[in-house]
């Protein structure tokens, strides 16, 4: 089945480079040479390692769909459902990525940026669905999405989400901003800051952060990046210096109960307290420790 990622290829770098020119042209200089490079890579990277984990992942669905609970066709309906049923896993797909470190490790490529422009967007993880992350959305075919309708919600998830990584739009109408996820939501969801961390985990639509008490406004330019940031370029070590460091914990792990938290607890846990996870630095932050 070919991805709609790879028509929308073409799109992508002409956008990139109008944003780029216009940014130079306004002396914003929202761009870095080797940044952007990194994030081509990282995009080029994720392209060629979901030839095969989109393989693995559509097998799956075939073969969950073949006990499916109901056959819901192809009909207009099922497609306005699946619109909104693939964004409420994509929800907490994105929410639990943030605070499982064996989800972040592929995650937190997409934040190693400090730069937030459209080069952004294609910096993707090269182990996100070869290590399982498809597992979140088998619950669609099951209740009687077809895989390959399944399949086609989650790149147009991802198309839509490319626009928003942008620094040169500042707030929409009122009422898309109340609705849909927004270059404003996602600025917050990129900073580094503790007051902006774990928030505003949208895909499309705004409504899951609101209704589950993770939306933040943006109130000022965050700050990008990561809370210890890794300053390379190399794809290699982007792609893989999370996994890496969970090895290196492991090693370190004085029992079996810290080796799990070293897999499946939040980023930043320790066993000796020497890291801080997200919660313990938005606590720090507010009592003016951190």
């Amino acid at each position: 089945m070919p991805s709609l990622i790879h028509y929308a290829i073409p799109a992508f770098v002409l956008l990139l480079v109008i944003e780029l020119i216009f940014s130079e042209v306004t002396k914003r200089h929202l761009y870095d040479t080797k940044d952007t490079i990194s994030s081509l890579a990282m995009g080029i990277g994720n392209v060629l390692t979901n030839l095969v984990g989109k393989g693995i992942a559509l097998s799956f669905y075939y073969l969950v769909w073949s006990y499916r609970i109901f056959d819901l066709g192809h009909g207009w309906w099922v497609w306005a459902i699946l619109v909104f049923a693939d964004d409420f896993t994509y929800y907490w797909y994105h929410r639990w990525s943030h605070s499982i470190r064996y989800l972040w490790a592929s995650h937190v490529v997409h934040h190693s940026s400090r730069r937030y422009n459209l080069s952004t967007a294609l910096r993707q993880t090269w182990t996100g669905t070869l290590s399982g992350g498809f597992v979140f959305w088998m619950w669609l075919p099951l209740v009687g999405f077809h895989p390959l309708m399944v399949m086609t919600m989650q790149s147009i998830n991802l198309l839509y989400q490319f626009w928003i990584h942008t620094e040169t739009i500042h707030r929409l109408p009122h009422w898309f901003e109340a609705v849909f996820n927004t270059p404003s939501h996602h600025r917050v969801h990129h900073s580094s800051e503790p007051r902006y961390l774990d928030r505003n985990h949208a895909g499309m639509f705004i409504i899951w952060d609101k209704l589950f008490g993770t939306f933040t406004p943006e109130d000022k330019r965050p700050t990008y990046g990561l809370t210890k940031n890794i300053y390379t370029h190399n794809p290699i070590q982007i792609a893989f210096h999370e996994w890496k460091d969970i090895f290196e914990d492991l090693k370190k792990a004085p029992d079996a109960r810290s080796a799990f938290m070293y897999v499946f607890g939040p980023p930043g846990w320790s066993h000796d307290g020497t890291r801080m996870t997200s919660k313990q630095l938005k606590k720090a932050s507010e009592e003016g420790t951190c």
